[in-house]
């Protein structure tokens, strides 16, 4: 049952898609970086986005999996570039903004900031490096690439600018034994609502947050799939132990929320393409939930 709503959610996309009246695509001639985008929820975006004419920036520290998704696009008639490396290195955030740049002409009209992963313990066992990383790449990664495409975004062109933080219902409402992951997602709707005041005035830029819940990715599959990730020759385990994930006898699986299933990649990447386009233009400052009605 499951998988035939889910079959029919994305024909309906497809079709509204369709049916919407930007014959050249809701985001036509636009620069789009998206991080986070070889996999996943970015990698979505990055379809969805290119697929309504964004010229789209694949970064992702898989160089591999950044290329593939660069070069489905581009088979598909699309325009996107990969450029890979690793976000927690300045150097890459510089190349990765004047990347973006060069293949825009010039210009940078949207920031999805995407990538990230969780380092889950309970407080008083986190270690610093658990705490220290997760902040990093969520909170200080972000704001590093606003701060370094600010030129691009304090322009008076007459063409839309807007940044789209990916947030979290842990940083919302929290979450027992992510609290490295939930201070930074909060701190990014902080940053969203800050953006919004200095640079909507005098220049135009939206910029709003998306906070996801339960979400079909690598990072709520099981544990035991073997997903991991490194940091510093490190492995870190991806995912949701199964024993925690299912529902106990009796128990209707996903009660929590109102649509009874876990979203979507393309789902989520829908509603990321929603704020991004000139359907949400006079949307500025938010976060917005996407959860199925779970935490409201």
């Amino acid at each position: 049952m499951t998988s035939v709503i889910k079959m029919r959610m994305a024909e309906r996309a497809a079709q509204l898609s369709r049916q919407l009246n930007y014959p050249k695509g809701l985001l036509h001639n636009q620069v789009a970086i998206i991080t986070g985008s070889g996999q996943g929820i970015g990698a979505e975006c990055a379809r969805l986005f290119a697929n309504e004419g964004a010229k789209v920036v694949i970064s992702d520290i898989d160089g591999a999996k950044a290329e593939e998704v660069a070069s489905k696009i581009r088979s598909s008639g699309g325009q996107a570039i990969a450029v890979a490396g690793d976000l927690l290195k300045d150097e890459y955030i510089k190349k990765l903004v004047a990347k973006a740049a060069e293949f825009g002409g010039g210009k940078i009209h949207i920031i999805v900031n995407n990538a990230g992963f969780t380092w889950d313990a309970v407080i008083h066992k986190m270690t610093d490096k658990q705490w220290d990383t997760i902040v990093a790449l969520h909170g200080t990664v972000p704001f590093k690439i606003i701060r370094e495409a600010a030129p691009y975004f304090r322009v008076k062109d007459g063409e839309p600018r807007n940044i789209i933080n990916i947030s979290s219902t842990s940083g919302v409402h929290g979450n027992a034994g992510q609290i490295n992951y939930a201070l930074a997602k909060a701190g990014v709707v902080g940053m969203a609502k800050t953006i919004a005041k200095e640079w909507g005035p005098a220049f135009g830029v939206r910029a709003n947050t998306i906070a996801f819940g339960h979400i079909e990715t690598r990072l709520t599959a099981n544990k035991e799939a073997g997903a991991f990730v490194e940091v510093d020759g490190q492995k870190v385990a991806l995912g949701i132990p199964e024993k925690q994930k299912a529902a106990p006898p009796g128990v209707v699986p996903y009660q929590d929320i109102p649509l009874r299933r876990p979203g979507t990649a393309t789902e989520a990447a829908s509603a990321v393409l929603a704020i991004a386009s000139p359907l949400s233009s006079y949307i500025s400052g938010q976060t917005i939930s996407v959860t199925g009605g779970r935490n409201m």
